[in-house]
């Protein structure tokens, strides 16, 4: 039996306001969409944590034998300013500010993307296809959409017509909205715009003569509107019905309901069977905000070259403070926040370490089968990384106390907590075994032995007061000593 069968996931939808048992559309095979950056600057700190929340869903299916095929997109043709049809492109905005090609200002902000997204360990996609490499499939996409009457062309553009799909289809499904509501929320149109209604969003749009990027089609010179190319492209790897579509919170109204009514109109058939996303990241108790300045990006706080953070943090730090909230839950990102992460990953560090020091009992006093099932019931129950860290902490607290003498654990049972131990840190949260890069980590270890050096041997000459003195010290500046029958060992609390 495939070691998925034995493990029932739950994962909350969006689409329906609950949890459901996660039954992939082909057993063995999950298909997964995330919609990826727009490539006009670099990667903001919040799209990092959409995609590292992400990046252990497609880590943990893969852990349980999934083959999952993960494709997320680069939105490289840029969509408007606002969002609503009008404005400037953002990458052609970009190109005009700094003169030079908007193609160039794709390059630089992709690669931006990449090393960003390395730096923090994560698993690149199964495919990561670009909307100007798929042209094609989304005029075919327009075509058939106007061919099934949803859609209608005005002075060279095409218009996706909300009030005719709301005849058959519920516009809103996703995001519980009702069209009378929008339509009785929406301003009139100003007489100047081609919609033949403010909720109706663009498929294509004709170029203006100062408009860089452009491609021919049947109805004008022009570019795709920005919601066309994941439906494009997410059907064309993944197939007119697949099983996971993920992105921001901020994505599920109107990105992801034109997906759904995009596809409903081509298809005739929803597209994603689990609709899953990924809450804000607020910066100390706020939104993050260029405007007001309550912003920081991943370089910044990677390096510590900032005014809200008192060091740099190193980015498994960054992402194990990720994994202590929900990737449904809004995380606010404070410096006693990543402090006390960085705390805790050391403590989690400095167990693992121990694992192989440890010697085996004839029996165990820690049911280490029992817990392996805790880890996986933690990520069964909707990805709960919280959980799973504190089934971890656990363990450690276990392993510290194997060590000291205090319990006991047979080999086997050190052998299986070993493997699962490294699978649900390293593999399935993507942690690696580092520190920050002003840790000084050497020194510190060297000037730590040294003091212990001096206290075994106070405590040889019965200068107790000194023994203690030592100790207490280096526990007031986070260092604890631990005593135990194969001498002294320390760990950075």
């Amino acid at each position: 039996m495939p070691f998925y069968e034995t493990q029932n996931i739950q994962i909350y939808n969006t689409l329906s306001g609950k949890k459901e048992v996660f039954k992939p559309i082909e057993p063995g095979y999950v298909g997964m969409y995330v919609c990826g950056p727009t490539v006009y600057s670099n990667v903001h700190l919040g799209n990092v944590r959409t995609f590292m929340s992400f990046d252990m869903v497609f880590r943990y299916l893969k852990h349980l034998g999934y083959k999952v095929r993960y494709v997320r997109n680069i939105t490289d043709a840029g969509h408007l300013e606002n969002d609503a049809d009008v404005g400037e492109d953002k990458i052609t905005k970009k190109a005009r500010l700094e003169q030079i090609e908007p193609m160039e200002v794709v390059q630089r902000y992709t690669v931006d993307f990449h090393n960003i997204l390395n730096t923090f360990n994560f698993l690149p996609p199964s495919i990561e296809p670009t909307a100007t490499g798929h042209i094609i499939e989304q005029i075919e996409l327009i075509k058939s959409i106007i061919d099934n009457g949803y859609a209608y062309v005005v002075n060279g553009s095409v218009y996706f017509d909300v009030h005719k799909f709301n005849e058959s289809y519920e516009y809103g499904i996703l995001s519980k909205r009702k069209l009378e509501e929008l339509i009785h929320n929406t301003r009139a149109l100003d007489g100047q715009s081609d919609k033949k209604n403010p909720q109706d969003f663009a498929l294509w749009k004709r170029a203006e003569p100062q408009h860089i990027m452009r491609w021919p089609s049947p109805w004008s010179d022009g570019f795709p509107g920005w919601h066309l190319e994941c439906t494009a492209m997410s059907t064309k790897y993944l197939g007119d019905n697949f099983d996971i579509h993920g992105g921001g919170m901020d994505l599920k109204f109107p990105h992801h309901e034109c997906e759904i009514a995009q596809s409903q109109a081509s298809k005739n058939q929803s597209p994603v069977n689990y609709w899953m996303h990924a809450n804000m990241l607020h910066l100390n108790g706020q939104r993050m905000s260029k405007s007001t300045g309550n912003t920081v990006n991943p370089a910044e706080l990677l390096s510590g070259n900032n005014s809200f953070f008192s060091k740099a943090y190193a980015p498994s730090v960054i992402r194990f403070f990720n994994a202590q909230s929900s990737y449904r839950s809004v995380l606010d990102l404070t410096d006693d926040g990543l402090l006390a992460s960085e705390k805790g990953f050391h403590r989690l560090m400095d167990a693992i370490h121990l694992l192989d020091e440890l010697e085996a009992g004839d029996t165990s006093t820690f049911d280490v089968q029992k817990w392996r099932q805790l880890c996986y019931d933690a990520m069964n129950d909707d990805f709960n990384s919280p959980i799973l860290i504190a089934h971890l902490f656990e363990a450690s607290k276990q392993i510290n106390q194997v060590k000291t003498g205090t319990a006991t654990l047979t080999k086997t049972d050190i052998a299986l907590l070993k493997t699962t131990m490294h699978d649900f840190t390293f593999d399935v949260l993507g942690l690696e075994d580092q520190v920050s890069s002003d840790s000084g980590t050497d020194k510190l270890s060297g000037a730590v032995e040294l003091l212990i050096k001096l206290r075994q041997e106070a405590r040889a000459n019965k200068d107790f007061a000194l023994s203690d003195k030592i100790r207490d010290e280096l526990a007031a500046k986070g260092i604890q000593l631990k005593d135990g029958k194969d001498g002294t060992t320390f760990s950075v609390n």
